[in-house]
């Protein structure tokens, strides 16, 4: 499996791939913002974030045989006071390429992506409970804390809570 930066702009074969991942995580219940989701919602949300213009979001990708098997974003913050500051979001894998290392092979590139564009501190959130959050501290994140009844589980009636992290890499000087 490859990882890199999603080539923009998008093509409607990656479009689409990213689209399936989307539906596929959802309906797999990864806590990625959505309670359901159709394909063309999720290929509409993808053309929305990857067209907008003023967005500075970075999307790597992983590709297997088959196509695009997982995807991870890094959101520059917009405070001006936070240039050294992103989020991390939406670390998806689709159930096909699961168990395999491609997550952590995901956040090791976009900790290098953020290294290289001047980031030092990054933030996320993972569903307590989940695969992620055992991949984000076994990869040597820190936990800020967990928010109780964060968000609407898939099934449209639940609360999950949150589990806030952060890690701190190396500035650009400091390697």
């Amino acid at each position: 499996m490859t990882v890199e930066r999603l080539p923009l702009p998008v093509n409607e074969s990656d479009l689409e791939a990213l689209a399936e991942l989307l539906v596929d995580a959802v309906e797999s219940g990864a806590a990625v913002s959505f309670v359901t989701l159709t394909r063309d919602q999720a290929h509409d949300w993808w053309r929305a974030l990857l067209s907008d213009p003023d967005s500075r979001a970075i999307v790597l990708v992983a590709r297997d045989a088959v196509g695009i098997a997982g995807s991870v974003q890094l959101h520059p913050a917009r405070a001006p006071n936070q240039p050294h500051h992103a989020d991390v979001a939406k670390l998806l894998v689709h159930r096909r390429a699961r168990r395999r290392g491609l997550g952590a092979a995901l956040m090791a590139a976009v900790e290098r992506e953020a290294v290289a564009a001047g980031f030092h501190l990054l933030v996320l959130d993972s569903k307590r409970g989940e695969a992620g959050e055992r991949l984000y501290r076994q990869l040597g994140w820190n936990v800020v804390g967990t928010i109780p009844r964060y968000a609407l589980d898939t099934d449209g009636r639940s609360l999950h809570d949150t589990v806030v992290f952060y890690k701190e890499l190396p500035a650009r000087d400091d390697r």
